[in-house]
């Protein structure tokens, strides 16, 4: 009820062509603060009663929030979400253990073919697949506290895509024949075809099956 405490960070190392924040994520947004500053966001947050500090799109910045995250670790008392598109690298990952409470993470495609069709990354589902299982590593089974609010896990975003149904059926029985019941998973049905999409006629349906 009291709501999460979102930090955006400008740009992103993908660049999907139906992206909903292209602003955000073509890094044509947004204003540099140093490490001690974010730290202080992270804090201000707290204060205000937010129930987690929720990091979006943190993966090209993982060593500036290492910092940041290290400065306040002691006085930080709510979860840490890492909001990702699961294109990382492993190495990196790593670098987060022990400081990333929740990954609230994507993964998008099944299929190589339309990765580099629409996300201009033909390796993302290796890629993805790779750093969902790091993740889980570090947090392992999902726990709650009193109030039902996660406190430590993963859950695993898909968005659905139109014409890309037996795709999503891919996606969804691989993460549970890799998770089980270990994960949570949200589907996604909000797609909106935006005016940038216009060069991909398929994806300017609304109905996504």
């Amino acid at each position: 009820e009291e709501g999460s405490g979102t930090v955006f960070f400008s740009g992103c190392n993908l660049r999907c062509v139906y992206c909903q924040n292209v602003e955000i994520a073509a890094g044509v947004r947004g204003k540099e603060v140093p490490v001690e500053r974010l730290a202080e966001i992270f804090l201000e947050l707290q204060e205000k009663g937010a129930n987690n500090i929720n990091l979006v799109t943190p993966s090209h910045y993982y060593a500036q929030i290492k910092e940041a995250l290290l400065l306040v670790k002691e006085q930080l008392h709510i979860p840490v979400i890492s909001n990702t598109s699961s294109y990382e690298s492993v190495e990196v990952l790593r670098e987060m253990d022990g400081l990333i409470d929740i990954y609230l993470a994507d993964y998008k495609y099944f299929s190589r073919e339309l990765a580099a069709k629409y996300s201009h990354a033909e390796d993302y589902p290796q890629v993805a697949a790779e750093a969902l299982n790091e993740m889980y590593r570090q947090t392992g089974e999902p726990e709650f506290d009193e109030r039902g609010m996660m406190k430590k896990g993963i859950i695993i975003r898909h968005l659905l895509l139109p014409g890309c149904k037996e795709d999503s059926k891919a996606v969804l029985n691989y993460l549970y024949e890799t998770f089980g019941d270990s994960v949570y998973i949200s589907i996604m049905n909000q797609y909106t075809p935006l005016e940038h999409v216009k060069e991909y006629p398929e994806l300017a349906n609304e109905n996504i099956l």
